[in-house]
């Protein structure tokens, strides 16, 4: 029971801790990147979010896909189609992040998705380690009890005939 609170106490926030700080150098230096990657332009929507059906899910607000229009300098005039929130309509400004190529992308992760991401992380493996902990705990219990029923056969089986008088 020792190793177990122990492991439980100690063990699976220290696997959490180590986790989140983990993973969050690995999520910060991947935004870094796609900062420097990316760049955001301002575009005008060409059409109107909201005819149709939603085409994806940002968070816990449904985004539309809409034709937008924006200016290159030396490029010129250039249309793509963009994830626009809700109530977006003809004319208005969004932003549109492209990659070294031109292609729209998705935004690079904030400074808060990736804390949430870090949190999200590091609560997980805390989770799992003591999920580990605790399947150990059963495994290693269930065969202390069979061992110990399997005793108590034995013993009972010698003890048995001398109780009740009946041979074996």
């Amino acid at each position: 029971m020792l190793v177990v609170a122990v492991s439980l106490c100690v063990g699976a926030p220290l696997a959490g801790v180590v986790t989140a700080r983990w993973t969050y150098d690995e999520a910060r230096a991947t935004a870094t990147v796609q900062r420097a990657e990316r760049h955001r332009v301002h575009a005008v929507a060409v059409g109107g979010a909201g005819a149709g059906a939603p085409s994806a899910l940002a968070g816990r607000q449904h985004l539309y896909r809409v034709r937008v229009l924006w200016r290159e300098p030396g490029a010129g005039a250039r249309t793509a189609t963009a994830h626009v929130p809700p109530g977006t309509r003809r004319g208005d400004t969004v932003d549109l992040w492209l990659d070294a190529h031109g292609r729209p992308v998705a935004a690079p992760p904030s400074a808060v998705a990736v804390r949430q991401h870090t949190v999200a992380m590091g609560i997980g493996a805390a989770g799992l380690t003591t999920g580990v902990v605790l399947l150990a705990r059963t495994a290693v219990r269930r065969t202390v009890v069979q061992r110990r029923l399997m005793e108590w056969e034995r013993a009972w089986a010698r003890t048995e005939p001398e109780w009740t008088g009946r041979r074996a």
